[in-house]
Order: structure tokens, then sequence, then C-alpha cells
């Protein structure tokens, strides 16, 4: 050891490029490394530690029989349900909650009263209505309630929730059947009042397109950790529903087509011959969609409007919703699929508005959605996959409504191209999230929403390597993080309390899932803990708590940390490298080591005091002989004296081998100090560029801030010279100052625009080019 304190104490610093930083202002050991234990809920029979279903995990069930019929005239819906509800919980319930979610819309809804509202300069008619709200006879009627003998049931209706009180308490292990009749009127979700569910009115042919959703009353779920989910629907929160099997009579005008959740059932009746043959044709192609009605044929029963009905007849099993949609409108084509052993059904709905595009890409974006999430998930379990135009985006088991339409002479842009695209893997994709790993959307927007968007950035750059995806890669979030800190909130934040909606649940959490898989923990380790993930909890009900213990048990890796600060914390990634100091072993002999002492000293700044000495020197002692200059300058302090000499080789014979290769050696040594600007840790990633012209990576855990969270510093031993360093090189941690991630400091000019007269030259400024337009899409 005391060889070794010999040693460095031959160090030299050649370089100093900026002075030591300021010690930071707060506690240097937070909480960022301490774990999540106490803010996770305990371990128990039904939630194991290891973030899987426990040996007595328990969900209720409940099972439909539903008859609807569509009226076409008044755009109104009837129908009647029988509920079988099996009470597979411990408890006793002496009532039973159910959501009525089409009360969201009705007159008196809270959704309009809790909505801030402002007066602008300027207010569309459409703003205008929203403040207003409206007078239409919306929401649902419920006729009555009954048991299985007829008897009324006493229930009472909270806005969007309604309980059921039950004659006699419903026992562990019992189940009990109802009924319930209601009916409602359907709203036109093109008007203000929006949503997903209702119709589209088409005035040129006078034709509707009808979606589905969230259109009979649903069972809220009774669960382990909170009990009843009846938290009110005012609009943005989704549902936390129970899974059961369905058998489900839609009546509709005899010349619609629809498209379910679920397997028809009476395809010989509802279907022509030609369309029967192709259907069969469809289930035996797996290369290209085959179209069932074409665009000729759906445009010919435009103009017809049938008077007479159909009732088709559809059955879907362990599904937690039921959705449909019906048009006399629709094109309809379908393709095979093989996943998992079996053939999987994807289809798509459009009506002619939707070509060239829906035609072209939409059945082929599901096929290729349902093996890009089957792949990193579990094999896609349902016989059906449907994709349905109807200009905007909702999912529903099986089956999910879409955007993206062409303009009406067939042209649209890469935007629209790529934005179909986009929304139908979404959609599609939340067919695995949360229709079968089915979380709370009510409480937890991310965990259907963020793993969704993450694995919809997957799906993308497998359907094209060059796809602009807008949500996944790290940088992308770097200006969201960089908000306003009164814009901010965690992740974890309630879905109805999130102020930037979008990029909290669906992009921060989607790139801090990128960022696990690519930076922290790797691909394998990632991809093998998410599988197990999404395996142990299908056609369950997980919590953010079983998705973070099942993230760290499956795959060895300590993430408390992380999900610290990615999902409950909202500070911003900002790490600066702000010094670097560099040093070399000095193994040089005293005769070496003077000389450059003295080459130093003669480069020595130049300043005007060295000109005044000049003049001062006395001519007497410019023209003396060198004998009585030496006695002027007696002293040299570049002479190597035999004490030097000694001292030297009384080191170097104290060295043995390793030592005395490691001081010739030649290493540079290079001393980073960083600091957290931000307040969020993440790894060092370290690019290294070398005189010579080559690079390379250094990457140090975010492990290293756990002693300090604010500064730290970390030596890096090189045979090569540095010429420059850059933190964060790839963008892979989202630093929303880059900036401060180089040395020497790199330095960026902000533009600014030069303005001439009124109209200025500001588009040109910006370089706008609007998006070539194209008919084909490719």
């Amino acid at each position: 050891m005391k060889k070794l304190f010999t040693l460095t104490s031959f160090l030299l610093i050649i370089i100093s490029a900026i002075p030591s930083f300021a010690q930071w202002s707060e506690q240097n050991h937070a909480e960022r490394f301490e774990q999540l234990g106490p803010m996770l809920r305990s371990p128990n029979v039904y939630r194991t530690a290891s973030g899987a279903p426990g040996h007595m995990y328990w969900q209720q069930k409940a099972d439909h029989e539903i008859e609807v019929e569509l009226n076409d005239d008044n755009q109104s819906i009837k129908g009647w349900q029988k509920v079988t509800y099996y009470n597979n919980s411990p408890d006793p319930l002496k009532y039973l909650w159910i959501q009525l979610d089409q009360n969201e819309r009705a007159k008196d809804s809270n959704t309009p009263k809790i909505a801030e509202s402002t007066i602008n300069p300027r207010m569309s008619l459409r703003q205008l209505e929203s403040i207003l709200w409206h007078d239409l006879d919306l929401g649902y009627k419920i006729h009555s309630v009954k048991d299985m003998s007829g008897k009324d049931i006493s229930v009472t209706i909270v806005q969007t929730m309604m309980r059921v009180d039950l004659p006699q308490p419903l026992m562990p292990g019992q189940s009990t059947e109802f009924t319930v009749d209601w009916s409602f009127n359907i709203h036109d979700r093109m008007s203000f009042i929006g949503g997903r569910p209702g119709y589209e009115f088409f005035p040129k042919d006078g034709n509707y397109l009808y979606t589905m959703a969230e259109w009979f009353p649903r069972m809220a779920v009774y669960s382990d950790f909170e009990g009843w989910q009846h938290k009110q629907f005012v609009g943005r929160g989704e549902f936390a529903l129970t899974f059961g099997d369905y058998k489900v009579k839609i009546t509709v005008p005899a010349d619609h087509m629809v498209g379910a959740t679920g397997v028809l059932q009476n395809p010989n009746e509802v279907l022509s011959s030609t369309e029967l043959q192709r259907w069969e044709q469809a289930k035996k192609t797996y290369d290209k969609p085959v179209i069932i009605r074409t665009q000729v044929e759906a445009e010919r029963l435009e103009k017809q409007k049938a008077r007479d009905k159909k009732t088709w007849v559809f059955h879907a099993e362990n599904v937690r919703d039921f959705a449909w949609t019906s048009s006399r409108k629709f094109i309809w084509d379908a393709m095979a699929v093989k996943q998992g052993g079996k053939d999987v059904m994807a289809m798509s709905y459009y009506a002619k508005e939707g070509n060239p595009l829906w035609e072209q890409y939409s059945t082929r974006v599901v096929a290729h959605t349902i093996k890009s999430y089957s792949a990193r998930t579990f094999d896609y379990p349902y016989p059906v996959a449907i994709s349905v135009e109807a200009t905007n985006g909702m999912e529903y088991p099986m089956i999910c409504f879409n955007y993206g339409r062409p303009d009406e002479d067939g042209t649209y842009s890469d935007a629209i191209k790529y934005g179909m695209i986009s929304v139908i893997i979404h959609e599609v994709g939340h067919n695995f999230f949360p229709m079968i790993v089915n979380s709370d959307e009510r409480q937890w927007s991310w965990m259907d929403e963020g793993l969704n968007t993450f694995m919809q950035y997957l799906a993308e750059q497998e359907w094209d390597r060059n796809y602009p995806s807008r949500r996944g890669p790290a940088h992308k979030i770097a200006p969201y993080m960089a908000s306003e800190k009164h814009l901010l909130e965690p992740i974890m934040t309630n879905s109805e309390n999130i102020i930037q909606f979008g990029p909290n649940a669906y992009a921060k959490p989607a790139t801090a899932l990128n960022i696990l898989r690519e930076t922290i923990m790797g691909r394998e380790l990632f991809d093998y803990a998410y599988k197990e993930y999404a395996e142990r909890w299908m056609f369950k009900h997980p919590t953010p708590d079983d998705f973070f213990r099942t993230m760290e048990d499956a795959s060895g890796i300590d993430l408390d940390w992380f999900w610290r600060g990615w999902f409950f914390g909202a500070e911003p990634v900002d790490i600066s490298l702000e010094a670097v100091n560099w040093y070399k072993l000095d193994n040089r002999t005293p005769a070496q080591k003077k000389a450059d002492e003295k080459k130093a000293a003669d480069k020595e700044a130049y300043h005007i005091s060295m000109d005044y000495n000049k003049k001062d020197i006395p001519q007497s002692v410019v023209e003396a002989d060198p004998a009585t200059r030496d006695f002027y300058n007696s002293y040299n302090p570049f002479t190597v004296t035999p004490e030097d000499e000694k001292a030297y080789n009384d080191f170097m014979a104290s060295l043995n081998p390793k030592e005395k290769e490691l001081l010739n050696s030649g290493l540079n040594f290079y001393e980073l100090k960083f600091r957290n600007v931000g307040g969020l840790v993440m790894p060092l990633i370290i690019q290294f560029n070398y005189t010579d012209g080559t690079s390379e990576v250094e990457r140090i855990p975010a492990e290293i801030w756990r002693l300090n969270e604010w500064e730290v510093s970390k030596v890096f031993a090189k045979k090569k010279e540095v010429s420059n360093i850059v933190l964060d090189p790839l963008r892979e941690t989202a630093d929303i100052d880059e900036s401060n991630n180089y040395w020497p400091r790199q330095f960026v000019p902000s533009r600014f625009e030069l303005f001439k007269g009124a109209g200025g030259v500001r588009g040109a400024a910006r370089g706008d080019n609007p998006m070539k337009r194209a008919r084909t899409g490719r």
C-alpha cells in the first residue's frame, strides 16, 4: 500500500478544464434509492410479494344474455339482458354495482359541470355548445330490474352508477340472476358531445354508421384490492370491468352489415350466398384480405334502405365487455392469421369514404399487430380481431373503432396514412392491455395506455424500420418533462387529475419502458420479465404493484429507484458534465522532468513587467563575462541534484514488475464530474472521442448516485488521448438540456427570424413543407 501511495504521488495534472463545482445546496442523500416497500400494498394470499397472483387469488364473473334492437329511423336502441353474477370472493355481498356509462351524456350529467370553460375573443359554435351543453333526451332509461321470478329488485341510480339491492346477501361461492330492461337514444358522436360510441350521419347518401359501445348496463368490478370500483365516469377515465361469457342477439335493418365482439353464430341467416362463399374463402386465405362485401355492393345498398329486419347472433367467451357496429354502408374484408396453433380472423369494416386506404392497409395491420404483440406477451386467445373505420379511436374485446379517412377525392397525406396505421395498431393492441391483462383504467390509465403505447412503438418499427413513431424514443418525451412544474404530475396520478393527459398516460410510461428495455435492463431481461407479467395476469386484474414486482422478480434487477423517479415522481432528467480533469502517471527521469519544467517556465505568459525588467538590467551586467553573470544568478532550479537522482533510483528499485508496467503504461486518466440538475437519477452513458478519430462508449449504472444524488465523479483510464466527450450520445435518457452534455462545451446558436413588413418570411424560416399527397399511399 505504501508503494502505491508513493506511485500516485508522481501524478501530474496536465489539463484542468473547469474548476471544481460548488457544493450542492440540498441534502446529498435523499430517498431516490430507498426501496418502494412502504409505498406498495402488503403482499397477501391474493397477491404475492413476487408480483404473481396468490394461491387464494379470486375474481368475480358476470355472464350476459342480451337481446337488443336498433331503430335506424330515430337512432335509438332498446334492450333486455339477463345477468348471472358469480360471487367468487370471500365476502357476502348485500348489493351489486352496475355501470350506466350512457348517463355521462345525460342533460344533468356532471361532466359539463366539472369542466373548466372560458370565453375567448373568438369562439366557435362547437365551443359555445359545449358550454351550454344540451337539452337532448340522452342517457339510460332503466325500465325494470327484476329477479328471475319477475319480482322487482330495488335499485338506486347515482349518476353513472346503479346499486342493485339484493333481496338477501349473496354469499361466497353463490351466484344470482336478474334481468334489466332498458333503452336510450343514440347521440351524434360527431357533434360537440363527442365520445367514442354513437352514430355518424352521412348527408350525401342519408345513411348512418353506428359504433355501439358502452351500450348496455355493465357490471362494475369488485376486487380484493379496492372492493367495488364505482368511481363515476365523467369521460376520460375508462373502465374496470368483469370477465364473463356473452350471448348477444342484435336486430338491425336487413341490409345492414354487423360486426361484433365474438363469433357469428348464424351466418347462413344473415349473409347472402355470395358473402357466405367469400367468408369461407377468407377463412383459408393467409396472404391478403378477401373482400366479402364489396364497395359496389355497399353503394347499391346505400340507396335501397330495407324496411325488414335481421337478427345477428354472436357468442363470446371470457371477455370483459361487448361492442358492435352496424351500417348498410359497410365494406367488409377478412383474412386468416396463424397464431398459437389456431386461425384468427383479422377483419375490417369501413364505408367507401375510407377507401383506398382501408382496403389497402387495415386488415393487414390487424394481422401484423396480432403477431407482434403475441410474440412479446402470449398467443392471441380470441377467434377474431376487427378494425372499424369510425373517424376516432377506441377499443373493446375483439373489435375497435379507428381513425384514418382520406379526402373526398381519395388522396391522402403520409400523416393520414401513418396516423391510421398507428391508431389501428394501438386499438387492436388494446386487446392485450387491458382487455386480457385487465387493469383498472379508471385508476391507472398508464397501465393500459402506457403499456400499449410501448407495444405500439415496437409494432410500428417492425412494420417499417423508418416508421415515424410519435412516442417511444427517449428524446421525444423531453419537451414534456421540461414543462413548468405546475403542469406536471406523476404517472401514478388518477386519470381525471392529469393536465397533459397524452404525454403523461401514454408517452411517458411508454418511454420509460423503452428506456428500461434498451438502456437499464437490456432487451433479453426486459422481454422475459414483461412476458412473464403478461402471462401471469392474462384474464386477471393486476395493479401497478403487481407490475413493478413482477418486472423485478423475473429479471433479478432492483428497479425501485426507476419506479420512484419515473412513475411516482415528476422530476426531469438533466445531468450535466460539469468538469473534466486529465492526468498522466509521471514516469520521467529527473533530467527529463527538469527539462520539461524549464520548457514550461520559458513558455510562461508574457506580461508587461518583463519589458520593463529588460530595460532595468545594468549595462555592466550585460557586458560582464559569464562568471560575473553567474554571480548574479547563482541558483538554477532546473539543475538535477544528486538528491534528485537518489530519490528516483530508490523509488524505481522499490517497484515490483506490475507497478513498473503500470508506471510505464502511458495511460491517460480522465476525472469526470457530473451534476444532477434535473433531479431524476439515470445511468451515465459517456462517449469518449479520441484524437485518432476512434470512439468508445462507457456505461455507468444509475446506482453511482446512491450516496450522493446531486454530484458524482468518476475516473476513466484510457490508452488513447481524448479529444472530446459526449454524455448520452444516443439520446437514451430523455435529458431535457443537452447543451451541458459536452466537453469541451459545444455552443449551438438559437435562430431568430427576419421580418419584412407584416407578412415576413416566417414560413421560409421554419422550412415549412406541406406533405406530398398520394393516391396509393405507398
